[in-house]
């Protein structure tokens, strides 16, 4: 029922107990009762006598069957929740029980949303899209060398589809909108190093911020409906759905050295001198593009070095 009274609310304008009950089915102690858990889900919304409740801001909620209808590519499940604490921790609990299948989970809201190296990933309801795709690999974690990258690749061509201009990337998974994080990736392995294993592609897509809900990012963000206010998160959920499938497709059949010059091109710091940090250690150099396993290429003053990628943070050098 909390979807349905959800739906209803969506438009942001007042509706009386009296109509929302009427509409339901329901009593008005029942409507109440699911506008508590509003609440819980920190949705903000206003209760005026003689008016009525409203949502705070208009929202539009993911459709499954509206974003089923707009998919070109192979897709066994689809599921769409109101609430979790992560869409990537949900399916990687599922993992073993789907193998072989493509399962793809988005939410309206995560309660622990993370983002690479430990960080939140802020996710507040119906406001962007957070996306994870459960896929199987016969070639085990091995095979898996530049996955991270082609799938920023297929973020930046659905925005490319969605007519966004200006989009880069940032080793090894981030996608960038004028200097600024658009979007961020979470991939999670199961299974065998030579082997069977499943991967869990998480993917967190800035639609529409406000400040208050960006209090907690600690740096510079950019959101789709700054860029173009009319996107719907509908179409936008299906079309980067579908890119990430394809490229899912491809890289299974290729790998990622059809990519190498692709990333390279739209590398933000490419031709660059950057700071890399983790380890505990820095290095400091040039960007010279990546290897064909997507390993970062740095001249340093130790000549030419591979990065892994890992838990480490690349910085220009101010």
């Amino acid at each position: 029922m909390l979807n349905q009274l959800l739906n209803l609310l969506a438009d942001g304008q007042f509706h009386s107990g009296e109509e929302l009950g009427e509409r339901l089915g329901v009593s008005r102690a029942a409507v109440w009762k699911q506008l508590k858990k509003l609440d819980e889900l920190d949705i903000p919304y206003s209760s005026v006598k003689g008016k009525g409740y409203r949502l705070h801001d208009e929202i539009e909620l993911l459709q499954p069957e509206q974003i089923r209808m707009q998919l070109s590519q192979r897709l066994d499940i689809l599921e769409v929740l109101l609430d979790v604490d992560s869409t990537n921790s949900y399916l990687f609990q599922k993992a073993s029980d789907h193998m072989g299948k493509r399962y793809a989970v988005m939410a309206e809201k995560q309660a622990a949303g993370r983002g690479r190296r430990g960080r939140q990933w802020v996710s507040p309801f119906g406001k962007n899209i957070y996306l994870s795709l459960l896929v199987s690999f016969s070639g085990g974690i091995a095979a898996l060398e530049g996955l991270s990258l082609v799938t920023a690749i297929a973020v930046e061509r659905a925005l490319v589809k969605l007519g966004i201009d200006g989009i880069g990337l940032k080793w090894p998974n981030d996608v960038y909108a004028d200097g600024k994080k658009l979007a961020g990736i979470l991939l999670e392995v199961t299974g065998e190093y030579n082997s069977h294993c499943q991967v869990v592609i998480g993917v967190g897509l800035n639609l529409s911020l406000s400040d208050k809900d960006a209090e907690d990012i600690g740096q510079p963000w950019a959101a789709l409906k700054t860029i173009r206010p009319e996107l719907s998160r509908n179409q936008v959920a299906a079309v980067l759905l579908d890119e990430l499938l394809q490229a899912v497709d491809e890289f299974q059949k290729q790998g990622f050295a059809p990519y190498q010059q692709y990333w390279s091109e739209r590398d933000i710091f490419h031709h660059q001198e950057v700071v890399i940090l983790g380890g505990g250690e820095e290095k400091r150099g040039v960007v010279k593009g990546v290897n064909r396993k997507g390993e970062l290429m740095l001249h340093s003053d130790k000549g030419m070095e591979v990065v892994m990628a890992g838990e480490i943070s690349v910085r220009p050098v101010s």
